[in-house]
């Protein structure tokens, strides 16, 4: 297997190394120490590192060398043993004599060194530090904090230890766990012949981003025999005391084991750390856990039965059988050799209470463990789904799928048949083609109406938001049309509201936006009065179509409120979604640009790809409407692939909205004309609730191109829209358009003056300084310059204050033009930064470096750089040093 497949998403790693390396050839020299554990590709950036001009010196960590001082400098200084004193000669074994003291041959090995480099750039790599000899560590830990201002790069590769580490104090690069999309780009190479979705799926979630796992999981999805890793992880164990190894047995047998029962069960406490030291376990907070699944999977099998009923029967005699319930009848079934009648209806009776309280976590292991005790194949499968509904409600697709793989040989009758596709819907929501989606739930409904019908309204809701995602208008209408059927009288609170939301939303789509209002209406009430977290997110998204902004935003913040204390995590992206978009409404960039960050890392980490690109394509929407477009392209471009192919209509709909903005910031009307037109003619899969809000920039193309008499039938519709919900910022934008459209006169002035008034009750400041923008240059042109510089002026503060260079630029131009000499100055500017420079300076401050920076906010590196130059004149700081203790 090539090194280049195994370094997949390692490119911000190789990067950070290639810089050092470019950085010491230029005279500034420095050292690196990449940890990580085995299998992570230390190894193979040292050998990736382009060596080009270097002298390179090199010494490999030997266990069998380990305590042979100081066989690593013999190794280090081989090839130049000609150039060395006597007395580096003499403490190397290279010559016979006394050799120097500690200190001494510290400063001669640096001193050495030193003066190679500047004959020539040196480069010392050091594979494996951990087993290198403590005097040849030492001395090139020493040289190596030592090595600025000389063309000499240190690197070092280190794996977790116990004890002191000598190379304290130097730069560190920890590898972590690959990207899932990194990691499917090695199996797949690995799989020339192609793999099955659910092969992969597993050998990801037990690989956990482990390159050398990948590559040994990549033919059967099990470590073969003589797997290197199989081998690296049981002789870490087997090295262990005794102690030490009871206490990864406890978390070999318990996912949830806390730092209590450890202490209850009277293991010493060294053990923790000796075992944390191994790398096998890790500590988060008050919880004891094994660093990977892999390790869990490879001390099954390789640690004997009696072994792990020994590690139960330690479990369920430190639990409490009141407050660890299901973990309690676990441990205590387990450590049993017989299965003993009813314990199964225990756990699931367990598991019931764990998710009444919201602990899906534990609902879901007692589910499992319930599933493997049961003996009829129907509880097998009821306890299995069960199971994955819960992992499904954590943000954990991938093992949902697992689980529902599993139960799928055990499902009888149509009751559980529907349960497996509501969750498998579920999950085909946030991560697959919304297509599959809509007909995985629409099946689920049709088969739970009989027997479980609040569910079955639920999967044809989620059916709808799939067909929304898609901009399958067609799909959306058949699935609303399903529900109206199934409505009765007497519906309950939260049926009602998933009725009312279903019918206004298809009636917002066919754009009779007049009929929607009532059923939206009723939505938004019954959303205050319910608790649950869907019942806000559909309240926020009623609340948002209706232009009730500030009651969209206050609904998503509840929404994402409850979803975090009712442990229904996996909503938490969703209801970001709507309150990213519903602050965005209000010009509330700030909120925004937070919600969509955070949405972004949420829903990746829980594995909602469709998710992720809905809130990158809101992003792109908001720097475009900023005018930067360099950021707006940026992140276009990360969403594209997912945009494509999975047939995200939505999303798609938003980036063409995102280039047409772009074009009238680059000044080219006529392409933003033309690639809006063709959403207007429902080219492809569009929204039909985003594409009427694109009206506003077609009109301002349209004029500019002089092409007015297109856009009236455009702006017929968005007016329609926006005298229907009443709203007061689209009905600016319609005064605006309106105002455009009649050119000079009376009839543009009255227009633009509403549009100003409405900005103002609707609290759009954005626009407003974009219609005071548009108004300012009509009146200039029509000889009224200083009411033209009134309008100019309030417009440049709004701009600057959002920093955007764009129209902050348009606007003084204006000023000049009319007379206004003046224009503040960015001086004048208050001292605070933007939404942008506001989480850049605190990331600085926080020590990420640009391209961290970058990564995180889905922007260029140029594009860090010029906030950060913009940032230090605002503050009157020169350096990031300054920026943290300015912030700290």
């Amino acid at each position: 297997m090539s090194a280049e497949v195994v370094l997949r998403g390692r490119d911000q790693e190789r990067a950070t190394v290639q810089e050092l390396l470019d950085a010491a050839r230029s005279g500034q020299g420095s050292a690196l120490v990449i940890t990580g554990g085995p299998g992570t590709g230390k190894s193979l950036l040292l050998k990736d590192a382009s060596t080009a001009g270097f002298r390179v010196l090199t010494a490999q960590g030997v266990p069998a060398e380990s305590t042979l001082e100081p066989a690593g400098l013999h190794r280090v200084l081989q090839p130049v043993a000609d150039q060395l004193p006597e007395s580096l000669r003499q403490a190397t074994g290279l010559a016979p004599g006394t050799p120097p003291d500690t200190f001494a041959l510290h400063t001669e090995v640096h001193r050495l060194l030193c003066e190679l480099a500047a004959e020539q750039p040196v480069l010392v790599l050091v594979d494996d530090a951990g087993r290198l000899d403590r005097s040849s560590l030492e001395a090139l830990a020493f040289l190596a904090r030592r090595a600025t201002d000389h063309r000499l790069a240190v690197l070092f590769t280190l794996e977790p230890q116990r004890g002191e580490n000598p190379l304290t104090g130097l730069p560190v690069l920890a590898l972590g766990p690959l990207e899932d999309p990194a990691a499917m780009e090695i199996l797949s190479d690995l799989s020339p012949l192609g793999l099955s979705e659910d092969f992969a799926e597993e050998v990801l979630r037990l690989a956990g981003g482990n390159p050398l796992a990948l590559t040994e999981l990549a033919g059967t999805g099990e470590l073969p025999p003589d797997s290197a890793l199989r081998a690296r992880l049981r002789a870490r164990f087997h090295t262990l005391s005794d102690d030490a190894q009871r206490l990864v047995l406890l978390a070999v047998a318990d996912e949830d084991l806390e730092l209590d029962s450890v202490i209850r069960a009277e293991l010493e406490t060294e053990a923790l750390e000796e075992a944390r030291a191994s790398g096998l376990l890790v500590l988060r907070g008050e919880h004891v856990e094994l660093a990977t699944q892999l390790t869990r999977s490879v001390l099954r099998t390789e640690v004997p039965v009696a072994d792990h009923r020994q590690a139960h029967a330690l479990l369920a005699s430190v639990l409490d059988s009141e407050q660890h319930t299901s973990r309690w009848l676990w441990h205590r079934a387990a450590m049993s050799r017989k299965v003993i009648e009813g314990q199964a209806d225990e756990l699931g009776a367990a598991a019931a209470r764990a998710r009444r309280t919201g602990n899906y976590p534990a609902a879901s292991l007692a589910s499992e463990r319930a599933a493997s005790l049961a003996r009829a194949p129907q509880d097998k499968a009821a306890h299995l789904i069960a199971a994955a509904a819960d992992q499904w409600s954590t943000g954990k697709p991938r093992r949902s799928r697992a689980i529902l793989r599993e139960a799928a040989i055990h499902v009888r009758g149509q009751e559980l048949r529907g349960l497996a596709d509501f969750v498998r819907g579920g999950i085909e929501l946030g991560d697959s083609v919304p297509g599959t989606a809509v007909r995985s739930l629409l099946k689920a409904s049709d088969e739970l109406l009989d027997s479980h019908r609040p569910l079955a309204i639920t999967a044809l809701v989620f059916a709808a938001e799939a067909a929304s995602i898609a901009g399958d208008q067609a799909d959306h209408a058949t699935t609303a049309a399903r529900a109206a059927t199934l409505r009765r009288t007497d519906e309950p609170p939260a049926t009602a509201l998933m009725f009312d939301h279903l019918e206004g939303m298809a009636a917002t789509f066919a754009g009779n936006h007049l009929a929607a209002g009532p059923a939206l209406e009723r939505t938004i009430r019954l959303a205050t009065e319910l608790p649950d977290p869907r019942s806000k997110i559909w309240g926020s998204q009623a609340a948002y179509v209706l232009g009730r902004a500030s009651r969209s935003l206050e609904l998503a913040t509840q929404a994402v409120a409850a979803a975090r204390d009712t442990g229904m995590t996996s909503l938490v992206p969703w209801a970001l979604v709507y309150k990213s978009l519903a602050a965005l409404l209000l010009d509330q960039h700030s909120i925004s640009l937070d919600c969509s960050l955070e949405g972004v890392r949420e829903a990746t980490s829980m594995g909602q790809p469709n998710t992720v690109v809905d809130h990158l394509t809101i992003l792109a929407l908001m720097a475009a409407l900023q005018g930067d477009k360099t950021t707006a392209v940026h992140r276009l471009h990360l969403a594209a692939a997912d945009v494509t192919r999975r047939g995200l209509g939505r999303p798609s709909t938003f980036g063409s909205w995102t280039l047409a903005c772009v074009d009238l910031v680059d000044n080219r009307p006529a392409d933003a004309l033309n690639r809006l037109r063709l959403l207007a003619v429902d080219t492809g899969r569009v929204h039909p609730g985003i594409k009427v809000m694109t009206a506003p920039h077609f009109v301002e193309a349209a004029v500019a191109c002089g092409r007015q008499a297109s856009a009236a039938k455009v702006l017929q519709q968005f007016e329609g829209w926006a005298v229907g919900t009443g709203c007061p910022a689209r009905l600016a934008l319609s005064h605006r358009s309106h105002a455009l459209l009649a050119g000079a006169g009376p009839a543009a002035d009255e227009h633009f003056r509403e549009a100003i008034r409405l900005h103002r009750a609707g609290g759009t400041p954005m626009e407003l300084a974009k219609t005071e923008l548009f108004y300012g240059h009509r009146l200039r042109r029509d000889r009224q310059p200083k009411a033209a510089r009134e309008h100019l002026r309030d417009a440049l503060r709004i701009f600057q204050q959002y920093d955007s260079e764009h129209f902050v630029g348009l606007v003084r131009a204006e000023l000049r033009a009319s007379g206004d000499t003046i224009a503040p100055t960015r001086t004048a500017v208050a001292a605070e930064l933007t939404p942008q420079q506001s989480q850049i300076a605190h990331l600085v401050a926080e020590g990420a470096t640009n391209r961290e920076i970058a990564a995180q906010l889905f922007i260029s590196h140029r594009t860090v750089e010029h906030h950060l130059r913009n940032i230090f004149a605002r503050l009157e700081v020169r350096s990031r040093v300054e920026l943290a203790r300015l912030l700290g």
